[in-house]
């Protein structure tokens, strides 16, 4: 059998510094038979391995070369292909966004329809337990608790000036003694007082991420405040607990209508008992009619990490929203990333027994046989 080539793609999104395969994901995947193509990174964004970090395995190729590859050739990336019409002749490996009915998923789906491609989505590789393979929500809980205290100790001192925006740092210790900087000012300022934190979602990989840099930062254990679904299905929301903490991060999956965590409404109802001044949404629900923190309803970016809300002040109250906050702490997301995902990439030879494999193809069969009569030119094209 010919060894399987997998071509990993350059990112286009902006501000997108991750990569689906690190230099030592690599190594070991060309050790075990396989053949990789790196495109090399563009100047913007950059990846965060240089290319000549992957020089002593794979092969370099040029920038957005993968349309061109041979078609047996899998191209593997993170987040969406850029936004075309020409048909996926490929099979691709990647969160594409596309199975949930979000925007445009007729039209991503139709693109594999046209040229025959296949979609293994990332987001829906999951074990014998099922649990997914890879996921970067710790790094996404770790990344979104370091910017919502940083807004909490830039608030004390800054009640009228929006968070600065953020670039990704080169190690996650960077990231860490700026927090723990940041924080030791509000503190002081703040007659002494560490922030209290409740996170929702508190038992999975995101909520321990959360937990993890608040610790790192010098958080006391007391002043975080685990839930989960045994806290919040004992009693219906909106919260008390929520409106009385210093900063809310949500870390739930929503999959399904849930009641809602804490509305405008509510905190407004008992303004003199609301301490909450920071939400930071790591689930990013934004557009979700389930969303249950209806007032997050617009995506931030790190260049503005946070949408005040109107009519609240001392303190004032502000949210973020950012959906890919991994990219914060490029390096280590994507290592972790990487190496969750190589034992599954390791049985791509035998992808047609091997379960991870065989239930992503039939989810996307699934799928693909979704699309609506507006796209049956598109599928027998």
């Amino acid at each position: 059998m010919a060894p399987i080539t997998l071509h990993l793609r350059a990112e286009t999104k902006p501000l997108e510094h991750r990569s689906a395969l690190s230099p030592a994901v690599v190594q070991e995947l060309v050790e075990n038979g396989f053949k990789v193509n790196v495109e090399r990174s563009p100047k913007n964004p950059k990846r965060i391995f240089e290319d000549a970090d992957y020089e002593p395995y794979a092969t370099l190729v040029d920038e957005l070369s993968w349309p061109r590859a041979p078609e047996d050739h899998l191209i593997i990336g993170l987040k969406e292909l850029p936004e075309e019409d020409f048909p996926l002749k490929h099979t691709h490996i990647q969160f594409a966004h596309c199975f949930k009915g979000q925007a445009g998923w007729e039209q991503v789906l139709g693109r594999f329809a046209a040229g025959g491609g296949t979609l293994y989505d990332m987001e829906f590789l999951e074990d014998d337990n099922r649990r997914r393979v890879a996921a970067f929500g710790y790094h996404a809980g770790y990344a979104g608790a370091a910017l919502a205290l940083e807004n909490w100790a830039w608030q004390i001192q800054h009640p009228e000036t929006p968070l600065p925006g953020k670039k990704p740092y080169n190690t996650q210790s960077d990231l860490v003694e700026e927090v723990k900087s940041d924080v030791s000012a509000g503190v002081a300022k703040n007659d002494s007082k560490a922030p209290q934190i409740l996170v929702i979602g508190a038992l999975g990989r995101c909520g321990r991420g959360a937990i993890d840099l608040c610790l790192a930062a010098g958080i006391p254990e007391p002043n975080i405040l685990r839930w989960d679904l045994a806290e919040t299905s004992a009693k219906a929301g909106p919260y008390p607990e929520i409106r009385q903490a210093d900063i809310f991060i949500n870390c739930i999956y929503l999959n399904k209508p849930i009641p809602k965590f804490v509305t405008e409404e509510f905190l407004r109802e008992d303004p003199s008992s609301r301490k909450l001044s920071v939400v930071c949404d790591v689930s990013c629900d934004t557009t979700n009619p389930h969303n249950p923190i209806p007032f997050c309803n617009k995506a931030t970016y790190f260049d503005k990490p946070t949408i005040a809300v109107g009519g609240f002040a001392n303190p004032p109250l502000s949210y973020i929203t950012i959906d890919h906050l991994p990219s914060l702490l490029p390096r280590e997301s994507s290592e972790a990333f990487s190496n969750a995902l190589l034992p599954s990439l390791l049985e791509l030879p035998n992808a047609e027994k091997a379960r991870v494999w065989q239930e992503a193809r039939k989810l996307f069969e699934e799928k693909l046989a979704t699309l609506p009569s507006s796209q049956e030119h598109v599928k027998n094209s």
